[in-house]
């Protein structure tokens, strides 16, 4: 795969893109303290290790891989949207994948390129909505804290479902609409510089119910969702709980 320079490419001219350009200038101004466990995107930080224990744990069951083995995705593909500047993309590469991330913003490709080339991984990265990317299909394709900044919902879960390859894995996260997510992720974590104000719209969360329909329109079967839940003993943590947050395996039909 290649590390070429970044490439920003555009929808067709007759389909809107589905990307939000204030929310990619927003994650934009983020992209240089990316990778600092203490900057703007500290949450993420703290958020990762939990999203990876349930990829791991679903990739592990829908591939039938060894529980033991350390690249269960080798000789697999794996699309990244909305990748920031990298914080899954190379943990899915460590795990043996072919790596394939993209992003709204430019800025944060350019982050991703130098942090992936540092670490000495081989991850094509590209500055390009999901709708106007020329690859795939995928064996797997992952979209986590995404869904709730783009502009159409829908069709954006339509173009996630059409990276799939048949039989494909797809992994997607997103805060759930509830009175504690306004409360706490947005009036409280925002409030309190947990995370960049203007990071989120309360209005444009999803439900569990209304996400599962999207895939469901999408031709894409739920076959398995958590809560991701805080405690103070505890921290962030995989839960029944979703008032807050979910995470969710889909599969398309072989």
């Amino acid at each position: 795969m290649s590390n070429s320079s970044v490439e920003t490419l555009s929808a067709p001219s007759n389909s809107p893109s589905t990307i939000n350009a204030d929310e990619a200038a927003h994650f934009g101004k983020m992209a240089a303290d990316w990778w600092d466990p203490k900057g703007s995107s500290a949450m993420l930080h703290k958020l990762n290790p939990v999203r990876l224990r349930y990829i791991r744990r679903q990739v592990d069951r829908h591939f039938a891989c060894d529980k033991c083995e350390w690249t269960p995705l080798q000789g697999r593909s794996a699309l990244d949207v909305g990748c920031g500047a990298g914080l899954l993309a190379e943990p899915l590469a460590r795990l043996g994948a072919a790596v394939t991330a993209i992003d709204a913003a430019p800025e944060n490709i350019a982050a991703a390129k130098a942090h992936a080339a540092g670490a000495g991984l081989d991850i094509d990265y590209r500055a390009t909505p999901v709708e106007a990317l020329d690859a795939g299909p995928f064996d797997l394709v992952t979209c986590l804290e995404v869904i709730e900044h783009v502009d159409d919902p829908a069709r954006f879960a339509a173009e996630l479902a059409g990276k799939l390859a048949p039989g494909g894995l797809l992994i997607l996260s997103t805060p759930n609409r509830t009175p504690a997510s306004k409360l706490l992720l947005v009036e409280g974590a925002e409030r309190l510089g947990r995370i960049p104000r203007g990071t989120h719209d309360w209005y444009k969360f999803l439900t569990p119910e209304e996400c599962e329909t999207l895939l469901a329109d999408a031709g894409l079967d739920v076959i398995d969702r958590e809560g991701i839940a805080f405690s103070p003993g505890q921290g962030l943590h995989l839960s029944d709980d979703q008032t807050l947050n979910y995470i969710l395996a889909a599969v398309k039909a072989g």
